[in-house]
Parts: structure tokens; sequence; C-alpha cells
């Protein structure tokens, strides 16, 4: 997960690009608690966290529900996370030695329990105990503990399909003082995995001491995980007994709405900032999270997959979205296997006498080849060994990547032949390109042609779409300067799209100025908490005492929001970044500095966070201070 935002002074045009800060992030009826509110409604949500005693775990859901359950054992989310031992454990720890980046790993086992003897936080080797493993296939990581409740995924992990040792990233050296140390934030599992590996997490961060006391109800992804915790659910049926009518406690459910049930799933499938302190399925997924939008380093200039940005960010790019596919119109909700092999899967819906064939493909039939997902899911390997296809289901553009640079399946596959040539050669087969896509005009913004800010115009004002791209569009128009463009933004700020609204003040929040204060005050009674969290950072140069009586109740309540978000994500950088920029946009420049130097305690060689504090020091006159910072 990560975190950005703008600059939001003239200070911060010295270092803008800093801003790229490493936030360091995959029922029974239709009255679930994910309904939508009416947009003009603001609604303050309890908060409450759920006790563990509400959730019955796995084999409580078996009794009534045993076909889900011989589904879902041995899957992902049953095995998202269990205890290190001789059953869970697939790894060869019989003393067997890996070296990668000039660290010898030792992997061996101490009576009933396994250990790595690895290089630590200090550069030197140690010996670590096992104590829960991740995942199962293709790989499966180990996790120790280290004092103060922080527990690390070693770096080094179990290919569980050729069965071998292999670094996580091969060819990226890092070294022990780095943030991105195994031993450090980077691999971290408190902040960087538990909150969708297991069932009611609760980080429970100290700031103070730099230290956690993270708990679970379940160790996995278990049936409460997904469907809300059992307690009601078991207590209405036993009440009820077959005159059992749901209570609407249950998520998730045949009755949830396409999309809907696509943010629930991205809850765990995108990459995002958390603004809550703990899920608790109360509102909808902008209620607790804001996914990365499409922007440079992260996605491809067409929105294609880059770095790791998971599924979320990309299948709501897609027309399948758009027209309401959902995740388990693929994927089986318990086994999360496909539900068909091959072509049938697409063929669904894609008529196969049309599209299964040469005539459409080019390719000889029943080969690799000629599969629907090798032209339209293209993907990565993450991990190390982790192939993740593309969700937006694209048509290949070959044109783009002449033009941006961007991959395409044909010379993707094709590995002997170049663009060029793959686009001539597809225009041979299929003609020319007769409809505009957005990618169209969203790659020329983000690789910053001259005239690309015409295009992300267009496509923020477009509501035909996906509300992703026009967030995107949205947020990356700021990189031609969002002065330029004020009225856009403002115009959006009441857009019927909850993500457009939140890009639109995060870009008029990197202004420091109280102008646009009378636009902003109304989204402080946002029906999503991360919009009136954005907002509420917006109207940082604005005194408690200027706003305006009929906003000042919905402001104290939007502002406990606010301070409950920073503290439960301070142990990110970004966080202790954002907490800096509102003390600056304040005017308490010493409250700012200190949120900058205790940012620089947890990522102390981070050199941006260092730039950005010599400047502040330098503006506060403290020159000896900003001399040595620089």
């Amino acid at each position: 997960m990560k975190l950005y935002n703008n600059s939001i002074s003239s200070f911060y045009k010295i270092s803008a690009f800093f801003f790229l800060i490493v936030f360091a992030f995959s029922s029974c009826d239709k009255k679930t608690a994910y309904k939508e509110v009416e947009k003009d409604k603001g609604v303050f949500l309890s908060g409450k966290i759920i006790p563990d005693s509400h959730f019955l775990g796995d084999q409580k859901c078996k009794e009534c529900h045993q076909d889900q359950f011989k589904k879902w054992e041995g899957s992902h989310h049953d095995k998202a996370m269990q205890i290190a031992d001789s059953t869970t454990i697939l790894a060869n720890f019989n003393n067997k030695k890996f070296t990668s980046q000039g660290v010898t790993s030792k992997f061996y086992k101490k009576g009933n329990d396994f250990y790595v003897n690895t290089d630590g936080p200090d550069g030197k080797n140690h010996d670590y105990k096992i104590v829960y493993t991740f995942g199962i296939t293709p790989l499966q990581q180990y996790i120790v503990q280290f004092p103060d409740g922080h527990y690390q995924c070693l770096r080094t992990a179990w290919d569980s399909v050729k069965n071998k040792w292999f670094d996580l990233y091969p060819d990226f050296k890092v070294v022990h003082s780095e943030w991105l140390h195994w031993s450090r934030g980077g691999l971290n599992w408190n902040n960087m995995c538990a909150d969708c590996h297991s069932t009611n997490v609760r980080k429970n961060y100290d700031e103070s001491t730099h230290s956690y006391n993270t708990e679970f109800s379940i160790i996995n992804v278990n049936c409460e995980a997904c469907h809300g915790s059992g307690k009601q659910h078991v207590s209405d049926v036993e009440k009820m007994g077959e005159q059992y009518v749901a209570s609407g406690s249950f998520q998730m459910t045949t009755e949830t709405e396409p999309k809907q049930l696509v943010d629930q799933c991205a809850r765990c499938h995108m990459r995002r900032e958390q603004f809550s302190e703990a899920f608790n399925f109360e509102g909808t997924m902008l209620d607790h999270y804001y996914p990365q939008l499409l922007e440079e380093r992260l996605y491809q200039a067409d929105g294609q997959i880059l770095d790791e940005v998971y599924v979320y960010g990309s299948f709501t790019q897609s027309k399948m979205y758009q027209n309401d596919v959902t995740c388990t119109n693929c994927h089986d909700a318990h086994s999360l296997k496909l539900k068909f092999d091959g072509n049938k899967l697409c063929a669904q819906c894609h008529v196969p006498e049309t599209y299964d064939t040469p005539k459409h493909h080019f390719h000889p039939q029943n080969t690799e080849s000629s599969k629907c997902v090798s032209c339209h899911m293209p993907g990565r390997y993450y991990m190390g060994n982790d192939f993740r296809p593309d969700h937006s289901f694209r048509v290949p553009r070959p044109d783009l990547s002449v033009k941006y640079g961007t991959p395409n399946a044909c010379s993707g596959c094709h590995k002997d032949k170049d663009d060029a040539w793959a686009a001539k050669n597809f225009t041979k087969l299929f003609g020319a390109v007769d409809s505009i896509h957005f990618s169209e005009k969203l790659a020329p913004g983000i690789t910053m042609q001259p005239n690309g800010h015409e295009g992300l115009i267009d496509l923020m004002h477009d509501k035909n779409q996906p509300e992703i791209v026009r967030a995107s569009a949205t947020k990356v128009l700021s990189n031609y300067n969002a002065q330029n463009f004020v009225q856009d933004y403002i115009s959006l700020l009441n857009d019927d799209s909850a993500l457009v609204r939140g890009a639109s003040v995060d870009v008029l929040s990197s202004v420091n100025t109280s102008e646009y204060t009378s636009y902003f005050l109304p989204l402080l009674e946002d029906p999503k908490r991360s919009i009136r969290i954005k907002t509420f950072f917006g109207l940082g140069n604005v005194s408690e005492s200027e706003i305006p009586e009929a906003y000042k109740e919905s402001y104290k309540k939007v502002k406990k929001e606010f301070f409950t978000h920073l503290k439960t994500n301070a142990d990110f950088v970004g966080a202790r970044i954002k907490k800096g920029n509102y003390y600056i946009k304040k005017g308490n420049l010493q409250k700012g500095i200190e949120s900058y130097e205790s940012a620089l305690e947890i990522d102390n060689i981070n050199n941006q966070i260092r730039l950005n504090l010599a400047t502040l020091y330098y503006n506060n006159k403290q020159y000896e201070k900003a001399e040595e910072t620089f």
C-alpha cells in the first residue's frame, strides 16, 4: 500500500517529488451493512472494533455449510497464514544453504522447530525461529518474531512449484540499513500483510515506542473474514429454526450487487491507503480505504499493471466491470479456482463460434496462443515467481506501444519482433482501430506530452468513462500545474463519483490557500469517510474558529477521524509526513519539523525526507541544522 500527496506550499515546490511517499500497503439478504447512503447526507460510522468472541470459526460454519467448507478448505484463503510446524511448512529445512546478493542463509531444524540463520538489522547473521507460514503456491513465505511485537517476512521464500529456495527480489540489492530490508518496514507483517491474511485484524501500533500489539480473531482468511462475524447469524438461526429470516448481518451474499461485491473483495485485492482504525464491515470500501490511482511508476501510461498493484485498479478499468461482471462470475467464491478451464471460461458470455476460432485470434486452435487470456490478459511476475494477469481485459494496442513505450501482448509473445512490427501486423489482421479507448487520452497525459492535458480534461468530465480512469486523469492533470485548471477541479468536488471527488480534493489541497474553503466545507459531510478525511486535510490552513456554525459539528467529528487515520498509519513514513504537512498548513512550523524528524526515525536514510526537513530548518532560521541535514 502506498500513499501519495502533492506539494502544499511554495516550500514544497522545491521538492514536490517527495510526496510520492511510500505508505508501504491481496449472506443472506439485501439488507447489508454496505448499503450505499445518500450522497448529500453525511454518515459518521461508529468505528467500533468487533470483539473476538463474535467470530465463531470455520468449524461452526461447517455445521450448516459443508459444501462451501469443502471448497474453501485448502484454498489460498485457508492457507493465507498458519502456525509454522511440520504439517504446514513446505520448504526444505534440512540444513540447506541459499546465497543471494552476497547474503548466505541457512535453513535448519532444532527439535520440532524450524530456524533460519541470515543477516539481521545490524548486517550480521543471527538465528531466527520461524513462527508462521504465509501462503502455499506458487510460493510460501516465512515469518519470524522480532522485539516489540514486530513480525518480519523473510526475503528468501520457497518455490512450491519447483521445490527450491529463491530470492523474492534477485536483482535488487538491499542492505541491512534500508527500509526495504526484510528486517525493517518493507517486509513487516504487522503493517504490510496482516490486514488481508487474517480475520478481524487490529494492528495496535504505538507510535511513542514504535511497537505493536497486533491481534486477530482467526489466523487465516476464514468464512467470517468475507461474510462478517457469525455470532448474530448463528443466534438468529438457533432462535428461528426453519422460520429463519436473515437479519442483514451477513456480507457477500448471492444478493450482493456486482459492483458492490467487487468493492468488498477489493479491500484485500488492491493497493490502497487505509482510513479507518480497523475494518469492521461498516459502510463501504471508501469508508475504510482509498485505492491507488493510475499513476506513473505504478501503472503503465495506458493503465496496464506495472508495479504490484493487485487486481482492483485494472479490473475497474474494464468493460467487464462496467457491464456488471463481477469476481464470482469467473472465480469460485470459496475455492477461488476458475470456474472453467481455458476458453470455456470466456465462452460463458462470448460466443465461441465468433471468438474461439482462428478467424478471430489468428493462431493455431487449442494452443497457448489461442487462449483468450494470452491476448487480453497479459501479465507480469511479482515476488519472483508469482504470475498475475492484468484484469483490464483490453485489446492489444501495439500502436500505443510505438508512441508511449507501453507493453502489448503481440510483441510480448513474439520476442523476436518489435512494436513497429506488431503494430503493422495488427492493422493488417484487424484493420485500423475504429474507436477511441481511454488509454489514447490517458497515456499522453501521464507521459507529459505537450498537449496531454487536453485528453485528461476530457476524461475527467466524461461520465461514460470508468470511475478510476476519471479520478486518475483528475490527479494526473496536476502535473500540468493544477492552478491552471482550478475551475475544472472545483466542478468535480460535487461529482457523483467519490473517487473523482477524492482526487479533486487531493489536488486542490496541494495549493496552500483558503480560497476553496467554501467549496470544501460541504465535503465534511460526504458519505465516504476517506473523502471527509481528505477534505479535513485540505482545510488545514483554516482555523477551527473560522469554520461556519453550520459545519462546526461535522468539522469536529472529521477532526477525530483525521487524527485516528494518522494514528493508525503512524508506522508508515507517509502518515508522519502528512501530519507534518498538516501542521505546516496550520502555520505551526515547529510541529511540522517534529513530524518530519519522526519520519526519519523509521527510515533514517531516506534522502527525500532529509531534503525537505533541511528546507524546513532553513525556513525556521535553524541554519546550522539545515546545513548539517543537507
